[in-house]
């Protein structure tokens, strides 16, 4: 009898190995001196340690298990799993309270090192604003069997590129998302923190006909990273420059902290410079300089063509590390005194659709 074979994601290629078997393994490799283990090693010891939120309660989705699956109940924060040729990923999805038959847009949020995807929505409070904006939030969660500390593999290759790896399979799940809750695919938006804000920006770059715009906190342009040692000379700011023009890049909006020591803030640069290379036109730029109401100053700048709308956003917040600004102290690595990165791209997002 033939096996069945899983779908393919988009434009599905061979499946991605994992590049860890067990945490155990990668600590022998570290001892051994491999670079890959290493790095993780590296990531860990410069990540605050700060005790895990409790699991929240797993809820079972009202869907039927045969037949088309119907859209979670209003309100609802359910736990499931997607796979494809490309791999497998559990997720949890926000349908924000008082939702109807109408066609919500999408947010998808991918967390950072060491985080889940629970810790991530209590952190950035995004399913609050779900309820009081209208928008359904996608929250994939990595394996650690894919990567010991839970990192997105946005320094490889292999998950860089259109069809391929966890880009390819974030990518299937959108859109079976889109389908399980007849969402809005002209108003479909991705956003991340640290490698989960690399992953992003890789990730809409190859999906660009899936994504409207991307956000992207404390995270690096991935220019020409294809190895470990790239990546964490990208995250100390000692990245190799990209020559020459590039894709024009999707709508973007960044935060920063200027005195993050995980991933230096000149990686915001990054993705300036890319916007400025994808064109031949004038750049312009206006800022402003601002305090949010838990203490922090910071400087929103806007990037955009003549008269056109901003293609780029940058908010620098003064004197705040690595972490989600203006988010809840419930979550891990947040910042509660910085202005609320998830009002700002949520607002960024929603007033951008796709035509058509």
């Amino acid at each position: 009898m033939a096996t069945a074979r899983r779908p393919a994601c988009p434009g599905g290629d061979a499946p991605v190995k994992n590049p860890f078997s067990t945490a155990l393994k990668a600590t022998r490799m570290a001892r051994k001196g491999r670079p890959l283990s290493a790095a993780l090693l590296w990531q860990r010891a410069l990540m605050p340690t700060i005790p895990k939120p409790p699991r929240a309660p797993k809820r079972k989705s009202p869907a039927k298990k045969t037949g088309r699956v119907e859209r979670p109940a209003p309100g609802s924060f359910i736990e499931d799993d997607f796979s494809c040729a490309q791999g497998s990923l559990r997720y949890r999805l926000y349908t924000p309270v008082g939702s109807t038959r109408r066609r919500l847009p999408l947010i998808v949020m991918l967390h950072g090192c060491t985080q889940s995807a629970a810790d991530f929505a209590t952190g950035t409070a995004m399913n609050r604003l779900a309820d009081e904006l209208g928008f359904l939030v996608l929250y994939p969660e990595q394996s650690p069997r894919a990567n010991a500390n839970r990192c997105w593999n946005w320094h490889s290759p292999s998950h860089q590129k259109r069809g391929s790896g966890e880009a390819a399979v974030i990518a299937g799940m959108t859109r079976h998302i889109l389908d399980r809750c007849k969402g809005h695919d002209g108003r479909v938006y991705i956003a991340g923190i640290s490698a989960g804000g690399a992953a992003a920006a890789i990730i809409a770059a190859a999906y660009p006909q899936l994504y409207v715009a991307v956000g992207v906190h404390s995270g690096v342009p991935m220019g020409t990273i294809g190895s470990v040692g790239e990546a964490l000379a990208a995250m100390r700011g000692q990245a190799t420059p990209t020559i020459g023009k590039t894709t024009p890049p999707l709508p973007m909006i960044l935060f920063h902290g200027d005195s993050d020591r995980v991933v230096h803030p000149s990686n915001a640069g990054g993705f300036v410079s890319q916007l400025q290379r994808s064109s031949t036109r004038a750049l312009s730029v206006q800022s402003e300089e601002g305090v949010a109401l838990g203490g922090r100053a910071f400087t929103r700048s806007f990037y955009r063509y003549g008269r056109e709308p901003v293609m780029l956003e940058e908010w620098t917040v003064h004197g705040s590390g690595h972490a989600w600004s203006g988010g809840q102290p419930g979550g891990s690595h947040t910042d509660p005194k910085g202005p609320d990165a998830s009002r700002a791209m949520a607002t960024f997002f929603l007033v951008r659709r796709r035509a058509g």
